[in-house]
């Protein structure tokens, strides 16, 4: 097992809790530095959709893994946690705390678990052979290879993604099925991960009601602000409504708007059902993680006196 030489300061929950303003807060209070963990946010031109921290509300705190990639490259998880390693010890090379930041908990327990991931190859025919399959018979491969990530896709709303499907059924060929009580296709390289990092993990939530109103009042805004316009310039720049699909939770529901499919009205109270969901598997994930120091976003003296005493141990 690695000693854990390097301290990370986590700030993590569900989504519309407020974790960018928190860690711009104690990026300044901590002489620290921000990290993304959003998996969407990686993308350029995916702003408001998204809801990616503007360069007036960084006060000057820089940020680092947001803008890094076309939004038609698949930026896997793998590539996340090699860029934010770099980022981490560049960050902490310049005497700085590296701060990471986001919802997406699967990038989150890469890095400070230490997983590796295994090389999935394929070649070109085996690529070309899935991709002209229909989804439903993609999904059927997969049910008969892998029926707990089957039924886990299927829940989280990707059984007709058929890119999805597809990069299933490759991992299935070559790693084997889920483990049992598992819904991650990786998770027998979780075991005995160790991570080089100590972290500090700050947890934000709120109740239910209160975190329904925030994700369709954030949603409306973001309308006001621009977002449908956004995608309508993406897909205008070659962002395919498929690839839009992939992107998911916003950027599907504006490919159905922009298609005609259904009206504003309908896509903000599909939309806001669709995030909510999203929010409680967030909120899954992370219930995983007893190292997690749970707050309400306004117990600001609570959460600086936590992090201040579990970074000076």
């Amino acid at each position: 097992m690695r000693t854990p030489v390097q301290k990370l300061l986590v700030i993590l929950g569900p989504t519309a809790t407020g974790k960018s303003d928190l860690a711009v807060e104690l990026a300044e209070l901590f002489n620290g530095e921000v990290i993304s963990a959003d998996s969407r946010q990686v993308y350029r031109g995916l702003d408001i959709g998204t809801g990616k921290i503007t360069r007036e509300e960084m006060h000057g705190i820089r940020h680092h893994l947001l803008d890094i990639a076309d939004p038609n490259d698949r930026f896997t998880v793998a590539r996340w946690k090699a860029a934010a390693e770099e980022a981490v010890s560049d960050i902490a090379g310049r005497g700085k705390l590296p701060i990471i930041c986001g919802g997406t908990g699967y990038y989150i327990s890469a890095l400070i678990e230490g997983i590796e991931f295994p090389e999935i190859e394929t070649d070109a025919r085996e690529q070309e052979e899935l991709e002209s399959k229909t989804a439903q018979d993609l999904y059927a491969e997969l049910q008969s290879l892998d029926p707990r990530r089957a039924a886990s896709m299927s829940k989280n709303g990707e059984r007709t993604n058929r890119r999805r499907l597809a990069r299933a059924i490759l991992i299935a060929r070559k790693l084997g099925a889920v483990p049992a009580l598992s819904s991650d296709p990786l998770s027998k390289w979780k075991a005995d991960a160790t991570g080089p990092y100590d972290p500090v993990i700050i947890g934000l939530n709120i109740p239910d009601a209160e975190l329904k109103a925030r994700i369709r009042d954030r949603l409306i805004r973001r309308l006001d602000a621009g977002m449908i316009d956004e995608a309508v310039r993406l897909h205008e720049n070659g962002l395919s409504f498929e690839r839009m699909d992939e992107l998911g939770l916003e950027y599907r529901y504006l490919a159905k708007l922009i298609r005609g499919d259904i009206s504003r009205d309908e896509l903000i109270e599909t939309l806001s059902a669709k995030i909510w969901q999203y929010a409680r598997r967030q909120r899954t994930w992370f219930k995983r993680d007893d190292r997690i120091a749970w707050f309400s976003p306004s117990d600001r003296s609570a959460i600086i006196e936590s992090a201040r005493r579990k970074l000076s141990t």
